[in-house]
């Protein structure tokens, strides 16, 4: 495993590190605690992973509680990040949830400050090596104070990196840029990128090269939904609650037809490596979370960092084909967030 360090601090990530979703929440199958921390701990100690990302709303806590049994009394070996930002504290809202959709946000000063208290308590530690707020919409990207907060946390020493994480779909393109543009001491960005999907990522990365100098990525669905993994074909039929299931068949096809372009990225690693190896081609991403919730994917992501970098033609054969769509013509995607610059001047 190879490390990378997010700039003007002292943190220190794995370059492919553990999205804990996948273990407290059913999107992916169900996990028990015993088996997740299990998990945890072999992608630790086994294989060299130091970064792990969760949220307060996934399994209301259940992530984080998990994390502390894991690591519990080996704190200063793991690197904690979570998200805050979802009122999972109301009840009535909790009791009108359906499936995966948001909670009501609160991001004033005082149930942030909650907030992050419950999850330091959760995680058992005084710290929290990286706070993002969680799918920030372009009000909370313009509230000066929220981010003061967060500068707060970090000025009292809870907190050692902050930024905010943009999604969840494949968005938000002008919420991070202007995040980058009004605050440009943000630290971390949390986004979805990947060789299939790169809009609006790679536009958030020149963003962030432009405006904020010590801001770094980590990256989330790097495999596309599991179509960069290069298991699926025409005929693969996802399992009930399977958030894929109820994606048009059009996904399906179109996928398979663009990872069969790919096969030059193969030939000395799998393709979930090779698709992990060319986000960390850009010096900004820090890590990379692909959906992790076995044991052989674990292994297969977990070793991509010590795979051989790809070279620059392969790069540059990337490119070319994601400037045709990889030969297969469909629809333009439909994005959420801001993905037309309005005409608001930044603070």
């Amino acid at each position: 495993m190879r490390y990378r360090t997010f700039p003007g601090t002292s943190v220190t990530a794995s370059e492919v590190g553990f999205g804990t979703w996948t273990l407290a929440t059913n999107w992916w199958g169900e996990k028990t605690d015993d088996e997740a921390v299990a998990m945890l701990r072999s992608a630790h100690d086994d294989y060299g992973v130091t970064f792990f990302d969760a949220a307060d709303a996934y399994g209301n806590g259940r992530a984080e509680r998990q994390l502390a049994t894991a690591f519990r009394g080996r704190r200063g070996s793991v690197v904690y990040a979570t998200k805050i930002g979802y009122d999972i504290y109301d009840e009535a809202a909790q009791r009108a949830r359906r499936g995966q959709a948001e909670l009501p946000m609160r991001t004033d000063t005082v149930y942030l400050r909650l907030a992050l208290d419950r999850c330091l308590e959760r995680l058992e530690t005084d710290y929290v090596d990286v706070l993002q707020i969680h799918n920030a919409k372009m009000e909370h990207v313009r509230d000066a104070a929220l981010w003061e907060t967060m500068r707060e946390f970090q000025r009292e020493g809870k907190v050692r990196v902050w930024g905010a994480a943009f999604g969840p779909a494949i968005g938000w393109l002008y919420e991070a840029v202007e995040l980058c543009e009004r605050e440009p001491d943000v630290g971390a960005i949390q986004m979805i990128w990947n060789i299939l999907e790169q809009h609006p990522g790679s536009a958030m990365i020149e963003a962030a090269r432009r405006h904020a100098p010590q801001c770094a990525f980590t990256v989330r669905v790097p495999h596309a939904s599991g179509m960069l993994e290069g298991h699926y074909t025409e005929d693969t039929v996802f399992p009930e609650g399977d958030h894929r299931r109820h994606r048009p068949r059009s996904w399906l096809v179109n996928g398979v037809k663009k990872v069969h372009t790919l096969g030059f990225l193969t030939p000395r690693m799998t393709l979930g490596q090779a698709s992990l190896k060319w986000l960390l081609a850009d010096p900004l991403v820090v890590t990379t979370l692909p959906n992790i919730y076995d044991t052989a994917q674990l292994r297969e992501f977990a070793t991509a960092s010590d795979q051989p970098d790809l070279t620059p033609a392969q790069l540059d054969e990337v490119e070319r084909l994601a400037a045709v769509n990889f030969g297969v013509d469909e629809p333009p995607m439909a994005y959420k967030g801001t993905m037309e610059r309005e005409n608001v001047a930044t603070a």
